[in-house]
């Protein structure tokens, strides 16, 4: 939690609040399921929350964005962007039912106005958004597939253009050889943790329409 505070100063003391309660929240909730390996829970605001604000070290999300968090699982990135961006709107999906109950769960808790959390998957989302976000799910060439002409036509963030904002580590130089337009941004400038030397964020541009 201090890591929170140290990297993003700026926090209101109700965002504090809410990203103090994830805590025992994900304690009581992973105990009941498990969304959040055994091993990690320990680790929660390293390698979940702080993970998942990395995407807010790259791009400032703007009030009325809309964005959709794909395979979110128990709520990663979706649920700290929306306690960081309190007037921006996530839409989280993910396939496991017990997973978006717990995003439901811990998102009343905590009082998110800005977030919706339902079982689907991304290739019957008929909606559109400024951004799609992910946690490392799959690869990308599939996530594309998932998730292509789901994205807006107007860009509100230029020089960002709406598309797909990736977590991932390691070398993702054959993943990434057919999307020449990925930009990769690594958590290692912003953070100073040893778990991001290798992790990053990809930004990748997405037509509106095929």
């Amino acid at each position: 939690m201090n890591d929170i505070i140290r990297f993003f100063p700026d926090l209101t003391a109700q965002q504090i609040k809410q990203f103090e309660m994830l805590n025992d929240l994900y304690k009581d909730w992973n105990a009941k399921i498990n969304v959040i390996s055994r091993k990690d829970i320990d680790e929660l605001y390293t390698k979940h929350v702080l993970h998942s604000l990395g995407i807010a070290k790259i791009i400032s999300f703007k009030p009325g964005t809309q964005i959709m968090d794909v395979g979110t699982g128990g709520g990663f990135p979706a649920i700290p962007l929306a306690i960081l961006f309190p007037e921006t709107h996530f839409y989280a999906i993910d396939v496991i039912a017990k997973k978006i109950k717990v995003v439901n769960e811990v998102a009343t808790a905590l009082g998110l106005q800005n977030l919706k959390a339902e079982q689907k998957r991304a290739e019957t989302v008929t909606d559109s958004f400024d951004f799609i976000v992910s946690r490392a799910v799959t690869n990308m060439p599939d996530f594309v597939k998932w998730v292509k002409g789901k994205t807006k036509k107007k860009n509100e963030h230029m020089p960002f253009e709406n598309g797909i904002l990736y977590l991932k580590g390691g070398d993702l130089t054959e993943e990434l050889k057919d999307f020449p337009k990925a930009t990769l941004y690594h958590l290692s400038d912003h953070f100073d943790d040893p778990f991001y030397e290798t992790k990053q964020v990809v930004h990748l541009p997405l037509k509106y329409k095929l």
